[in-house]
């Protein structure tokens, strides 16, 4: 069972005593330049991970001395919970029913009744991954400073350092994790690259990276990333992931695979089977360098070609499975059904991994498998034009499809911790009720 540890040397962000005089700023103490001048937050420097020997395995190797500070549960779940208890969050998410889904696959559903009322709008184009950055529009340089928890970044040395008060260097614009002030589970927050660049919402070779060192870095299978890009259900403009802890599997990640190629640094990309969102796998590499270069490649395809994807980063960063949909395209088109339109539920990355964010009494009361399988359908690929996009993906990252068809499907049984199908020591958030070998759960 994952413990919270609270460490006295991690300061809240807010530094009133650092802005003696109230008059300066906009005085919402936020992250433009009219607030920065002073601020100071945390600042984990996580160890760059070397390369496998192995060829065929990531691995992911940590320190066998203590770090500084421990990373999930003190800095991201125990500096959230500071947050919660300071009353930033607009709605107590610790108190939505969450139930699992009778059924093979153990898809977790969740009454969230107040997050589209409460959430930030969607104030952008849906029909466009790439859209440039609108400073005008909500973006992340607008929240208070009480929102960040801390800068994160990969160190030089090989070495984990913190510190726990360190000045924000707008000159050097530094990646901090900041809550989701309308989350969907206990410790949701989100990774920001370069938050002072300004970068719009989509792919780029090191901020992919540095969010699988953060999945690495909290060393528990259990913590993922996931990412929207405009057109898949992002709803700001401005580059982030968004995390969160949940202890149990996704039905996505139980789901079969079968090896397509493998690619000349050993990165294996398999497709995923019998799931209802046509999804890729990316897994393995000579280094995480090398999986994270070619699932980038894989997404600014992807996004030069407007197509809208979705991306789950799991087991601490060796699994990467990236999701093209058109669920929107196909709203805008009038192809949805009535019935799933009514559930007013937009399938993002958190939807097709397995957790189902329900908005409304009855689509909860009335969640089943079969419901759950028929809402993610709508926003897969078809068969023929997946294989399209596929084709193309492989062209554009330098594989050819010479492996195909020479495994049988793979089974993932991810040791998370425990067995793929122990049940949930769930600690935090509403309870789940209909608990079966697979307790789940989350969304943007």
């Amino acid at each position: 069972m994952l413990k919270i540890k609270r460490v006295p040397t991690v300061v809240s962000n807010y530094q009133k005593d650092e802005a003696a005089d109230e008059s300066v700023g906009c005085g919402r103490n936020c992250l433009g330049a009219c607030c920065i001048n002073g601020a100071r937050l945390p600042l984990y420097a996580c160890k760059k991970l070397e390369k496998s020997g192995a060829g065929e395995k990531l691995v992911i190797s940590h320190e066998t001395r203590e770090p500084p500070v421990a990373f999930l549960e003190s800095l991201v779940l125990g500096e959230w919970e500071d947050r919660f208890q300071r009353g930033l969050f607009r709605y107590d998410v610790t108190a939505c029913e969450t139930k699992v889904i009778p059924g093979k696959y153990g898809f977790v559903a969740q009454l969230n009744e107040g997050r589209h009322l409460k959430k930030r709008p969607t104030e952008f184009r849906i029909d466009k991954v790439l859209q440039s950055f609108d400073g005008n529009k909500f973006n992340f340089t607008k929240v208070g400073q009480e929102e960040l928890l801390f800068q994160f970044e990969a160190g030089e040395d090989g070495e984990v350092q913190f510190f726990p008060c360190m000045p924000v260097d707008a000159e050097n614009s530094p990646s901090v994790v900041a809550i989701n002030v309308s989350p969907i589970e206990y410790g949701h927050v989100l990774l920001i690259p370069r938050v002072l660049d300004c970068l719009p919402q989509r792919i780029d070779h090191k901020s992919l990276l540095l969010a699988l060192h953060m999945a690495a870095e909290a060393a528990n299978p259990y913590f993922r990333l996931g990412y929207n890009s405009l057109g898949a259900f992002a709803t700001i403009n401005h580059l982030h992931f968004q995390a969160y802890y949940l202890a149990m599997p996704f039905p996505l990640e139980k789901a079969p695979s079968k090896k397509m190629v493998t690619t000349v640094n050993c990165v294996k990309i398999s497709e995923v089977l019998n799931y209802p969102v046509r999804s890729l796998l990316f897994e393995g590499g000579k280094s995480m360098q090398d999986l994270s270069d070619t699932v980038s490649d894989a997404c600014v395809f992807l996004q030069n070609n407007n197509i809208p994807f979705n991306i789950l980063i799991s087991d601490s960063g060796r699994q990467i499975f990236v999701m093209p949909q058109c669920y929107a395209e196909k709203q805008a088109l009038g192809e949805v059904s009535p019935e799933v339109l009514e559930t007013q539920v937009n399938p993002a990355v958190w939807e097709i991994s397995g957790h189902m964010v329900l908005k409304r009494k009855e689509d909860y009361e009335g969640a089943s498998e079969e419901n759950a399988w028929r809402l993610l359908a709508e926003a897969s690929l078809s068969e023929e034009r997946f294989k399209e996009v596929n084709d193309l993906i492989f062209e554009a990252i330098g594989c050819n499809k010479q492996e195909k068809e020479l495994e049988e499907p793979t089974v993932h049984q991810q040791n998370h911790s425990g067995s793929v199908n122990q049940k949930s020591n769930r600690t935090h958030g509403g309870p789940i009720t209909n608990g079966t070998a697979s307790e789940c759960l989350v969304r943007q």
